[in-house]
């Protein structure tokens, strides 16, 4: 488990305490079930009910010798809760108890993490609208293209982040699945009733058709689901990191008072929370697809899978959950530097709005060959600091011949290149 960035509600859900209890409250519910049917008798259950807490530290001393945890459960409650307890696990196999109790747990981390994702796109959304109209230049392979605003990058982020809510949502629907139906699936040793009154109690439905387990592809739905959000939020991240670069310097992440950016230089600020996304994205991906790798299991069941999911459903979750409180407190504390937008606009000498020029030319006749053998040397010579585009642009006779400079000047316009922001806006945000 990943302790350092460990939050205590997430982890609280994957803790020894909090399975054994799910075991525990799983093997009851199936003995209420079993006596609502008048296999066990009621006194039974009611006792069942007043069992202790499961001793942890006890399962974990039988474990050793039985070397079968379910088995060491089991015996551990009966030391403590006498004749009654040999009316549970009646008709049932352990990946009954475990893949029900497995399913709870992810049903609560995704609550959890959807509530986060929550938070973080509340965030996202309100420095959307702050920067709604605050020009910056767009970037295509990292090379200055043409104007758009920062709020519209901020949009691009929201848009992402509400499809991964939309994936999450529906991957802890498909994941909240319990199954009772014994060794291979077939109730041989149980009734469906049993199954169905478990998982109703639990917030579950009944596998439809399992075998020994729970079939493995709603786990992969859930983990990529998961995987999918921590390339996002690494998306999100490498812009940051991107953006807070010295000779781009739009934007910067949080930094806080007494903060030091390296033991060695006083003067750097680095990213270092955007950089942490990253890393931790990349361990969250890679057990998507180990749980890709778990869904092709042996026959009717092996226990390839067990062991790892030990480690990713604990792991993926409380990382997810730490995550998305970090970016959401990134963004929040986004460092916004309009005068360095401003000078990156000014920076290609007015070189950005070449395809404006372009298209005006083509509109009054030209060819696209012939426009574009016009404009393109005027735009490289700007981005080189030669003179201004409009400088330059108002200085070809052949361009003048087809173009007036008013009409020149108008294709240099920040406001008509962004004249669309409110469409956008209404698109991305108008379900909400």
């Amino acid at each position: 488990m990943i302790d350092r960035y460990s939050r205590p509600e997430m982890v609280a859900i994957w803790s020894e305490e909090r399975k054994f209890a799910l075991w525990l409250e799983i093997e009851v519910l199936a003995a209420e079930a079993m006596a609502a049917g008048g296999e066990v008798p009621r006194a039974a259950v009611d006792a069942l009910r007043r069992l202790p807490p499961v001793d942890v530290a006890r399962v974990r001393e039988l474990e050793r010798t039985s070397q079968h945890e379910v088995i060491a459960f089991l015996s551990a409650v009966a030391e403590r809760g006498g004749d009654p307890v040999r009316h549970l696990h009646l008709g049932l196999t352990s990946s009954d108890v475990m893949d029900t109790a497995y399913a709870v747990q992810l049903k609560e981390a995704a609550d959890r993490l959807l509530a986060g994702l929550d938070r973080l796109l509340d965030a996202v959304r309100a420095q959307a609208f702050r920067h709604k109209r605050l020009p910056m230049i767009g970037r295509t392979h990292g090379i200055h293209a043409e104007p758009i605003t920062l709020g519209l990058k901020l949009a691009h982020w929201w848009a992402e982040l509400r499809r991964d809510r939309g994936r999450l949502a529906r991957a802890r629907d498909e994941v909240a699945y319990g199954k009772l139906s014994g060794a291979v699936g077939t109730f041989a040793h149980s009734r469906p009733e049993v199954e169905a009154h478990v998982c109703e109690r639990l917030g579950l439905t009944p596998e439809p058709l399992a075998t020994q387990v729970v079939p493995r592809d709603r786990h992969a739905a859930f983990f990529t689901a998961l995987a999918l959000l921590a390339a996002s939020i690494e998306r999100i991240a490498v812009e940051i990191r991107h953006l807070q670069r010295t000779e781009v310097l739009e934007v910067l992440e949080p930094f806080g008072r007494g903060q030091k950016g390296s033991s060695a230089m006083p003067h750097k600020r680095n990213p270092i929370l955007s950089e942490n996304l990253c890393g931790l994205a990349r361990l969250v991906r890679g057990y998507g697809q180990v749980a890709l790798d778990n869904v092709p299991l042996w026959h009717e069941r092996d226990i390839s899978h067990s062991a790892a999911e030990r480690v990713i459903g604990p792991d993926a979750t409380i990382a997810m959950d730490f995550m998305l409180e970090r970016l959401r407190g990134v963004v929040e504390g986004l460092e916004v530097r309009a005068d360095s937008m401003r000078r990156n606009l000014e920076a290609t000498g007015g070189a950005l709005f070449s395809e404006s020029l372009l298209l005006a030319l083509v509109r009054r006749g030209l060819s696209r060959d012939a426009a574009y053998a016009l404009v393109q040397p005027h735009a490289l010579a700007a981005s080189a600091g030669q003179e201004t585009f409009l400088v330059l642009v108002l200085g070809d006779a052949a361009i003048r011949r087809t173009l007036s400079e008013e009409e020149i000047r108008a294709t240099i316009d920040v406001d008509h290149a962004l004249r669309y922001v409110d469409v956008l806006f209404e698109r991305v945000f108008r379900s909400t």
